[in-house]
């Protein structure tokens, strides 16, 4: 199957389309990256660099629409080999990344190529494999699903390409059209995307390492979140109290200064930090609004960010042991 027919046999914007129309870009840009002298002309070569990184949209668009797609007609090799693939490249992009940074020309001269080569077999394989047996396996109802979701992630193009079919774009919060699920959706409800029970988002909440409590656009506080260790202690009397007798004095003005300022639209987000108990805690406040900017409560989410303010370099392997 070779470019050609896949362009001129597919619809404008279909998923397979938009892919080959990267392809160009890509090819193009591993060209150039080949053929600048990275130690006389840095600049340009970062920028090349910079714009073939951006091919980690690509990445995502495959691993995030197009296998999970592929995965319900029975097929789960790419979603096994050819993401290890991608994670493969993600390194060499971190290494080059790094001898960059560094101004290690023999380096950046010796691993570009590795670079290069990589992406022009993923490419190939994406043409030999990937596509031809996508586009057997799959539906025309399954590309327009699968491309209503690639609009969250985006493309390498410098547009947006064309509808795929012909339809206005629906955001996913606005979206509620009935999919075939691998899972049941007994007592479960829709949210922006996906579907959960009651007690999964009950799990949900009790697991996230945050204190979160949220107060209704009348200033009534109607829910918290009950984790095994919170940073502020919190019983059930809270609920449906104003939000005002739920502070000590020292700290309820500025707590009615903010709600305030996000009810007439002047700020949409406070944060503070203090010590408590020998701990960092971080406390942000966060207006919500719907799709027509209507105020409609706070948010308040508190975390313990101690040991997070430790963590420097990288941890990519389990220390279990």
């Amino acid at each position: 199957m070779n470019d050609t027919l896949n362009t001129i046999s597919l619809p404008e914007g279909h998923p397979v389309s938009v892919y080959y129309q990267e392809k160009e870009i890509i090819n193009t840009l591993l060209e150039e990256l080949l053929a600048v002298d990275a130690k006389a002309e840095f600049q340009k070569y970062t920028n090349i660099f910079n714009q073939l990184q951006t091919i980690e949209k690509r990445f995502a668009r495959k691993e995030n629409q197009l296998f999970p797609f592929l995965e319900k007609k029975g097929w789960n090799g790419p979603s096994q080999g050819m993401w290890s693939f991608h994670d493969n490249l993600r390194e060499q992009f971190r290494l080059l990344r790094k001898n960059m940074d560094a101004r290690e020309f023999d380096k950046i001269m010796t691993n570009t190529p590795f670079l290069v080569e990589g992406i022009s077999r993923l490419m190939n394989t994406e043409d030999n494999v990937l596509f031809p047996n996508a586009l057997d396996l799959l539906t025309e109802k399954d590309w327009i699903s699968m491309r209503k979701g690639e609009e969250e992630i985006g493309w390498m193009l410098a547009e947006t390409p064309a509808p795929f079919p012909a339809v206005e774009y629906i955001h996913p919060s606005e979206d509620f059209a009935k999919r075939e699920m691998t899972f049941s959706l007994e007592n479960t409800s829709h949210y922006d995307e996906g579907y959960m029970t009651v007690e999964q988002v009950n799990l949900l909440l009790k697991t996230m390492p945050l204190d979160l409590t949220f107060v209704d656009k009348n200033d009534k506080v109607i829910f918290y979140n009950r984790g095994e260790e919170r940073v502020f202690p919190r019983s059930a009397g809270i609920i449906g109290r104003e939000v005002k007798f739920c502070h000590p004095p020292k700290s309820v003005g500025t707590v009615l200064k903010i709600i305030e300022s996000f009810k007439n639209g002047t700020q949409n987000e406070a944060s503070f930090w203090i010590n408590f108990k020998e701990r960092l805690i971080y406390i942000r406040y966060f207006a919500v609004r719907d799709a027509h900017k209507n105020y409609k409560g706070v948010i308040e989410l508190s975390q313990d960010i101690t040991d997070i303010k430790k963590i420097e370099g990288e941890q990519r392997l389990l220390d279990w042991e």
